[in-house]
């Protein structure tokens, strides 16, 4: 079985293919902003411009432009291939990938949520999560990070608060999904945006 995973949340851009328990293609590039605009060509650019018997989509939390290009980019193959699209979360991809460069019993992952915040999610050395992700003040997320090892680009604003904490730039990549237990890659294909979205809509009288 094949599965074209996607990976819009943050600044990355990156999608791959895995078949088997194995990445047989992929492609990631740090791209900022224009995700829109980049994702499409890197599909095509994978083999048989990655078509698969399934989509993994990065469903955050993350950028919510971000979050809503890579949903609707899965959602919009899932219909046209007619198959099944599943999410995963962008902190459970990197606490997977930092769990397999070096297994812990416990790690923390932190992606930079805006606003001066990150967004911040705890999990054992199965990756099962603590607890729902969550966006906090910088100050606030050291404090509850109990000793556990930290890990994601949101690190570079907890080192605002304390700069003992390591340096670390990990984003999510695509080809970690390969990592991902079955309960980490079965999400609903919906947005997990960490935070009430910025835009509130005008009550009129």
């Amino acid at each position: 079985m094949r599965t074209l995973v996607i990976e819009t949340a943050t600044a990355a851009c990156s999608v791959a293919l895995i078949e088997d328990g194995m990445v047989i293609a992929r492609d990631h590039v740090v791209v900022g902003r224009g995700h829109a605009e980049r994702l499409v060509p890197m599909i095509a650019g994978l083999p048989d411009q990655g078509r698969a018997d399934a989509i993994l989509v990065d469903c955050g939390p993350g950028s919510f432009t971000g979050v809503r290009v890579g949903l609707a980019a899965a959602r919009g193959l899932g219909i046209g291939w007619g198959v099944p699209v599943g999410g995963y979360s962008s902190l459970a991809l990197i606490a997977a990938a930092a769990l397999n460069d070096r297994p812990d019993d416990t790690i923390v992952a932190v992606l930079d949520g805006g606003h001066g915040e990150v967004f911040q999610q705890g999990f054992d050395g199965a990756l099962v999560a603590d607890g729902p992700a969550v966006s906090r003040k910088p100050a606030d997320a050291v404090a509850v990070l109990a000793g556990r090892r930290v890990v994601g680009q949101g690190l570079a604003r907890l080192r605002t608060v304390d700069d003992t904490l390591p340096a670390c730039d990990r984003l999510p990549d695509a080809a970690d999904a390969v990592l991902l237990p079955p309960a980490q890659a079965s999400l609903p294909p919906a947005p997990l945006y960490g935070r009430a979205p910025d835009a509130v809509p005008s009550v009129r009288a």
